[in-house]
């Protein structure tokens, strides 16, 4: 049936809703550009209440397989593609796309030209949006502010069993960071953030703050405990995690025209010089100038908009990224990050820190 993606700021996009009975969904239009990895962007919590539209044409071809995952659910409000297969050739893949999306009550918009939608977003900026059978509809330009909440659940879980322990605090994480330090010989207890004050009884060897969805500032009463935890263990934070180390060393926030989403974003590594190739779902970052004071010092740079894409503590084992390091879906170049995390964690004891 016909369909439409409505802007808040009243551009129309035409496409054709798939789907067996009249679906109606609204969320913050965003944008990804990685040509592969739909299944794992589906399932990013860090996606939550978005409607996101993939840019590379062909969306579906390998279908849905049962491992993927990296939430138990997909985490998106809509999803908008130029071309949508329903014919899947992975011989892992249980599902088709349209399948998968339809079970969980999902839109799913095709026929869209995805440029023009890009485009937009681009010029206008991240903005809420409805998909919709209706030609006309009232788009809410509110942003909600809870999705962390929305994401976590309350209770804690172990994986891995290695000697060293890391409590990875949970704002919305993806399974793949789990399995990323489990594979590395450690032993992984997940944590919802409203508990973190019981880490310290669990006495790890460090701690890993993960991503998570929306405004990091909507995490202000948290800063406190956040500060305390990570002047106390090893730390390493991720996209959001990133994002909440600053504040808690009172670094302000800021939020991108239309983010960075995609498999294939420049970042430099000023201690090397390197540049390397990472996987990116964040609209917030760093304001540079708010860590003139601060004992934090800029680590990673976005190549394409000059961004900061992570910071080191000048004297404490604190390093911070705001690319996805476990990368899925994306490069794996960056998975140097928790080789790194875990050789300072092995050696802090001996005055290791981090350059």
């Amino acid at each position: 049936m016909k369909g439409y993606l409505l802007l808040s700021e009243g551009t129309k996009f035409e496409g054709e809703i798939v789907s067996e009975s009249p679906i109606q969904c609204e969320g913050e239009v965003v944008f990804y550009t990685g040509m592969t990895g739909y299944q794992e962007v589906l399932t990013d919590p860090s996606y939550k209440d978005q409607i996101i539209v993939f840019t590379y044409p062909l969306i579906g071809n390998y279908g849905i397989n049962e491992v993927d995952f990296e939430s138990k659910q997909p985490q998106v409000k809509g999803v908008v593609v130029l071309q949508a297969t329903e014919q899947y050739s992975h011989y892992l893949a249980k599902h088709s796309l349209k399948e998968y999306l339809e079970k969980w009550g999902i839109p799913l918009l095709t026929n869209v030209d995805t440029r023009q939608v890009v485009k937009t977003i681009r010029e206008l900026g991240t903005q809420k949006a409805v998909i919709t059978t209706e030609e006309s509809a009232e788009v809410n330009k509110i942003f909600a502010t809870n999705q962390v909440e929305n994401v976590v659940e309350n209770k804690v879980e172990t994986f891995g069993d290695g000697p060293k322990h890391i409590a990875l605090i949970h704002f919305g994480y993806k399974k793949s960071i789990a399995s990323s330090l489990v594979k590395r010989g450690c032993k992984v207890t997940v944590v919802p953030f409203w508990q973190m004050e019981t880490i310290k009884k669990m006495n790890p060897d460090g701690i890993v703050l993960s991503n998570g969805p929306g405004d990091p500032k909507s995490l202000e009463p948290y800063l406190q405990n956040i500060h305390e935890l990570i002047t106390t263990y090893p730390t390493l934070g991720i996209c959001l995690g990133h994002q909440l180390i600053a504040l808690a060393f009172g670094a302000n926030t800021k939020k991108l025209r239309y983010g960075h989403r995609g498999a294939n974003h420049p970042v430099i590594d000023h201690q090397t010089g390197r540049v390397f190739m990472t996987s990116q779902n964040h609209s917030f970052v760093v304001d540079e100038q708010s860590l003139a004071q601060l004992p934090l010092n800029v680590r990673f740079t976005n190549v394409n908009d000059q961004s900061i894409e992570g910071v080191v503590h000048q004297h404490l084992p604190i390093l911070s990224v705001q690319f996805h390091p476990e990368a899925n879906p994306g490069p794996v170049e960056s998975g140097v990050i928790f080789d790194e995390y875990l050789e300072v964690l092995n050696t802090v004891g001996r005055e290791k820190v981090y350059a």
